[in-house]
């Protein structure tokens, strides 16, 4: 699976980080859950200054999301044989 970040600068001018954002496809049922939590975390930082400057989006996602989803949406396929 492939991660992004995002950087952009809250109200007080400070400069914020989300990583470990997960990239999906559009057809992923959990696409709209992610950027819809991703736009709430984003919004509560911008409105909120706060000393933390670094914020992990899989934390976020691992208190907020139903654990079963969680797995669903950050299990990694297993190969045989190193392949």
């Amino acid at each position: 699976m492939f991660y992004k970040r995002l950087e952009f600068k809250n109200m007080a001018g400070q400069k914020v980080k989300i990583t470990d954002i997960p990239v999906l496809d559009s057809r992923n049922p959990h696409y709209f859950l992610v950027h819809a939590r991703l736009q709430a975390l984003a919004a509560s930082i911008y409105n909120n200054p706060d000393s933390k400057t670094s914020y992990s989006f899989h934390d976020y996602l691992k208190r907020k999301m139903k654990w079963s989803d969680f797995i669903q949406l950050y299990r990694t396929e297993q190969y045989s044989h190193n392949a």
